[in-house]
C-alpha cells in the first residue's frame, strides 16, 4: 500500500516507513504530523474520490532538521568593481511515515 500525499507544496509517494524530506514544519522530534493524501493505491484498488479520501491519513513522525545542499550565488558587474559572494541552504525537516490508514 502506498499513497501520495501532498507535504510542502510538493506531492511525494510514501509508504509505511519511508524517510521523507519536507519543508520545514514546526514541532519537536518525536512529534507526530498528518498529511492530506491526493491519492492511495491499495494493491489493486485506487482510490481518488475526495469523498474516500477524506476518510484516509497519513501520519508520520518527525525525526529531526536537515539542511539542503549548499548553493553559491555570485554577483558581479562588469567594470565597476562590484562583486559580492553568498550561500543559501534550505531548511527541511525528515519525516518518517508511521501509518496510512483509513477511518470514520
Amino acid at each position: 500500500m502506498y499513497a501520495i500525499v501532498r507535504a510542502g507544496g510538493r506531492q511525494e509517494k510514501v509508504a509505511v516507513d519511508d524517510v521523507l524530506t519536507v519543508d520545514k514544519l514546526a514541532g519537536d522530534v518525536g512529534s507526530t504530523v498528518t498529511f492530506p493524501a491526493v491519492l492511495v493505491v491499495d494493491g489493486d484498488d485506487v482510490i481518488s474520490g475526495s469523498a474516500d479520501l477524506a476518510r484516509y491519513e497519513v501520519t508520520g513522525e518527525i525525526l529531526g532538521a536537515v539542511k539542503g545542499p549548499k548553493i553559491n550565488i555570485m554577483h558581479y558587474r562588469n567594470k565597476t568593481g562590484y562583486k559580492r559572494r553568498m550561500g543559501h541552504r534550505q531548511p527541511y525537516t525528515e519525516v518518517k511515515i508511521t501509518g496510512i490508514k483509513a477511518g470514520k
